[in-house]
């Protein structure tokens, strides 16, 4: 991953840095659930689990994830 380290949880400044998507955009795909947070005390981390999961959605979605 280009000079990122892959960890296992992603504070939302990096979050958004990988899936290059503004603040307001990353607070409403959680808030839809599309995109899945974990809460460490009061700060709010994303899985790695859960970018490779969002980005399969829109794989899905757009109908490049189907198999041939």
């Amino acid at each position: 991953m280009d000079g990122i380290t892959q960890k296992a949880l992603y504070r939302i400044p990096e979050a958004m840095r990988m899936l290059s998507l503004s603040r307001s955009v990353i607070y409403e795909l959680i808030r839809s659930g599309r995109l899945r947070t974990v809460k460490e005390g009061r700060t709010r981390l994303v899985p790695a689990s859960a970018i490779i999961a969002y980005v399969d959605l829109l794989e899905q979605e757009s109908g490049k994830g189907v198999a041939a």
